[in-house]
């Protein structure tokens, strides 16, 4: 964890802090942002710092959080911050014989063209699936809603 003091300000309607520097230095960004878990004063939050171009990182601090914490904007607060990694999406594999039963009715491409949440809710789960005359019935029935045009195919 670190420890930093920074003063609590107004932005337009917002109340945030001026991260400082020396601690967002240690904490890569991910997609620009930089998640976060920590306290204000002792009041425990998971927030996001965001970036603010040819300043610091900016933590909004939101009215709970400032209950929680007991201060005000203009007032001095104590900050404790420790960046939290996202956990990297798990990605499912198509099982081989779902794959060989779609190429062989030429629907593969029609799969690829489901939303990528739809193709993980099925890929997901066929990877419980340890049978393969299951994976057989599952892949039919997905192939006969593939061929009638479905978008929300789903299983089971």
């Amino acid at each position: 964890m670190l420890t930093f003091r920074a003063r609590i300000y107004k932005t337009g309607i917002n109340t945030c802090v001026d991260m400082p520097e020396a601690i967002t230095k240690k904490m890569p960004p991910t997609k620009g942002r930089i998640h976060v878990k920590g306290t204000v004063n002792g009041f425990a939050f998971t927030k996001t710092l965001v970036p603010v171009k040819g300043k610091p990182f900016r933590l909004f601090v939101n009215a709970a959080t400032l209950k929680g914490a007991d201060t005000t904007p203009g007032e001095v607060a104590r900050f404790t911050v420790q960046q939290v990694l996202k956990k990297v999406e798990k990605k499912y594999a198509m099982p081989p014989r779902l794959r060989k039963e779609l190429s062989k009715h030429s629907v593969l491409k029609n799969f690829g063209a489901l939303t990528p949440a739809r193709q993980k809710d099925i890929l997901k789960y066929l990877s419980f699936v340890t049978n393969e005359a299951t994976v057989l019935k599952h892949a039919e029935k997905i192939i006969s809603k593939l061929k009638a045009g479905e978008k929300n195919v789903r299983i089971p």
